[in-house]
């Protein structure tokens, strides 16, 4: 790899959602605002948080991913970007579609897992409680 440019993986906790080469720039959202990376950037780490992922190849040209909240370690001119969801789209216009598809779906399934969860944790306390007293 030439030393203007970088290796990304993109990964998920199940799988590898993409991998490129010789990317020449990348921008990331974190809680301080956006950063650029170049390949010549120090190596680091980035606290993600849910925003857009935009990277760019000579090949491909600009793109961009939609990500859920995660972390970036950028070593040499490897970068790994760790996350918990994410959604590719071709433009901005159909990411957007895909992130209010998607992420609105995952959002309401883990309100339904929290409310489960509350849900058993107050019969459980309930339960020790009433065991306590007798």
């Amino acid at each position: 790899m030439s030393s203007d440019s970088m290796r990304v993986e993109l990964l998920l906790p199940f799988r590898i959602f993409l991998r490129r080469d010789r990317v020449r720039r990348i921008v990331v959202e974190t809680s301080k605002g956006s950063y650029g990376l170049l390949p010549n950037r120090l190596d680091c780490v980035m606290i993600l948080v849910p925003g857009i992922f935009t990277y760019e190849t000579e090949a491909e040209g600009e793109a961009y991913v939609a990500v859920d909240r995660g972390i970036l370690v950028k070593t040499g001119p490897q970068v790994f970007v760790s996350v918990h969801h994410a959604t590719g789209g071709v433009d901005l216009g159909e990411l957007e579609e895909a992130v209010k598809r998607d992420f609105l779906a995952i959002d309401e399934r883990e309100q339904s897992v929290r409310t489960v969860l509350a849900k058993l944790e107050s019969g459980f306390i309930r339960q020790f409680a009433e065991f306590h007293n007798e």
